[in-house]
C-alpha cells in the first residue's frame, strides 16, 4: 500500500493502524519517516511484508522548507535554537547557487536524532539522554535540489530528490552554513519512493481492501521472468535453478498470468536462488 503518513505520528504508529485495519499480525513499512513528516509512506501486509526489501533502497523525493538565520538541536523546527545569524542579505540566486554544490555524490554526517546505531544504541536515544558521540559520514546522492522563494522572508522552499538513507535535514543544516550562517529545516513533505508518488498514497484515516496493491506492484521495478510450467513448480518449492536469465537480478518470477511467485537472485555458483518465494506449494 502506499500510505499518505499525517504529522505528528511515527511509521510505527501506521504499522499498528494498519494492523488493526486490515487484522493482520504481519506489517511493516519500507523506510521511516519523522513523526511531523509527511507524505509517502509504502506499507506491506502479510506476506508481502517480505518484498519490502526491495523497496528501501530506491531514490527518494521531498519538499519542504528551510528556514535561514537559525539553527536548532534537532536541525529541523521541533528543538531547541541554539544560534541565529543575520541572513537578511542572503537572496535567493545565492541560495540556488550554494544548493547546486550539494548536487552529486556527497557524504553526509548522520544527526543525532537519526535511527543510525553506534555502538549498539540508536542515535536518537543518546540524543534523548544528552549525549552526543562522533558519527562517520555516509556517502549519499542528491539528484536535485531545486530552491524557489518561499512562503515568507528568510524562507526557502526546497524540492529534493536523492539517493535512499539521505538526511534532508542535514541538507538544509548544510546549506545554511554554505550561506555563511545557519539554517533548519520545517514542513518535510516525501512526495515519491521509486516509481511510487504522492498522487497514488491514501490518507491513513481513509484505507480499506480496495487500497492494497498486489505483490507484483513492490517490484515492478526489478527484472520480471514470466515461468512456464515445469518452473512454477520449482519455483513452488523454493528451489535453486540453472536459468539463463537476463542481466545479474534480481528477477521478479511471475506466472503466466502475472502473479509474483518469488523473488530470484544470482548465486555465488552462477545458479539463481530464491529469496522470497510467495508461491503455494
Amino acid at each position: 500500500m502506499v500510505v499518505d503518513k499525517p504529522g505528528g505520528c511515527t511509521s510505527h504508529d501506521v504499522v499498528g493502524r494498519c494492523r488493526r485495519i486490515f487484522g493482520q499480525r504481519r506489517v511493516g513499512h519500507a523506510g521511516t519517516l519523522d513523526p511531523d513528516a509527511t507524505g509517502v509512506l509504502l506499507v506491506g501486509l502479510g506476506r508481502a511484508t517480505r518484498l519490502l526489501r526491495y523497496l528501501t533502497a530506491l531514490p527518494k523525493s521531498y519538499r519542504a522548507e528551510v528556514v535561514l538565520g537559525t539553527a536548532t538541536t534537532t536541525l529541523d523546527d521541533s528543538g531547541q535554537v541554539t544560534a541565529t545569524f543575520d541572513m537578511s542579505g542572503v537572496d535567493l540566486a545565492a541560495v540556488q547557487a550554494a544548493a547546486a554544490t550539494f548536487v552529486g555524490d556527497i557524504e553526509q554526517i548522520p544527526p543525532m536524532v537519526s535511527a543510525v546505531s553506534v555502538g549498539g544504541k540508536r542515535l536518537h536515544e543518546l540524543a534523548r539522554a544528552g549525549i552526543e558521540v562522533e558519527r562517520a559520514p555516509r556517502p549519499v546522492t542528491v539528484y536535485r535540489f531545486a530552491v524557489a522563494a518561499g512562503s515568507e522572508p528568510g524562507v526557502v522552499a526546497v524540492e529534493v530528490d536523492c539517493s535512499s538513507g539521505t538526511y534532508v535535514r542535514s541538507l538544509a543544516a548544510d546549506l545554511g552554513t554554505a550561506l555563511g550562517g545557519a539554517a533548519h529545516l520545517r514542513r518535510l513533505r516525501r512526495t515519491g519512493v521509486g516509481p511510487f508518488t504522492q498522487e497514488q498514497a491514501r490518507p491513513l484515516d481513509a484505507l480499506g481492501p480496495a487500497d492494497v496493491l498486489p505483490p507484483a506492484a513492490a517490484v515492478a521495478h526489478l527484472a520480471p521472468v514470466t515461468a512456464d510450467a515445469a518452473v512454477v513448480e520449482a519455483v513452488g518449492f523454493g528451489k535453486v535453478l540453472d536459468a539463463d536469465w537476463p542481466g545479474d537480478g534480481p528477477w521478479a518470477v511471475h506466472d503466466q498470468g502475472g502473479a509474483l511467485l518469488a523473488v530470484y537472485e544470482r548465486h555465488a555458483g552462477g545458479r539463481v536462488k530464491p529469496s522470497v518465494v510467495l508461491a503455494p506449494h
